[in-house]
């Protein structure tokens, strides 16, 4: 008798996994095409100027620093120049720089 009852409770269970529906694959969407990100044409204003002196910092560093900051608020301002953060060390530096130092202040 014990042995009718596990073997029934054993069949249910395999009967179970039988018939659990498995998801269908939702369709395969292409990529959507990469926005090519440009910084606003025209001087910045003036909230996008830091608010400690770079005046010592070379260009690039300043202008990493600005573009970081600004991507940490996200503002309309906040760009990464790609190729330019790849390339050039002293953008890169101002750009973590500015995104480190201005997520915590907005």
């Amino acid at each position: 008798m014990l042995r009718a009852n596990v073997l029934a409770i054993v069949i249910a269970l395999l009967a179970g996994c039988t018939m659990a529906k498995r998801p269908m694959p939702g369709p395969v969407l292409p990529a959507p095409d990469p926005v090519v990100q440009q910084r606003p044409s025209g001087p910045l204003p003036l909230s996008t100027r830091p608010t400690y002196n770079l005046a010592g910092y070379p260009k690039a560093a300043q202008e990493g620093y600005v573009d970081g900051c600004e991507t940490a608020k996200q503002s309309a301002y906040g760009f990464k120049d790609k190729k330019r953060y790849a390339a050039d060390t002293q953008y890169r530096t101002g750009w973590d720089d500015g995104l480190s130092i201005c997520r915590g202040t907005h």
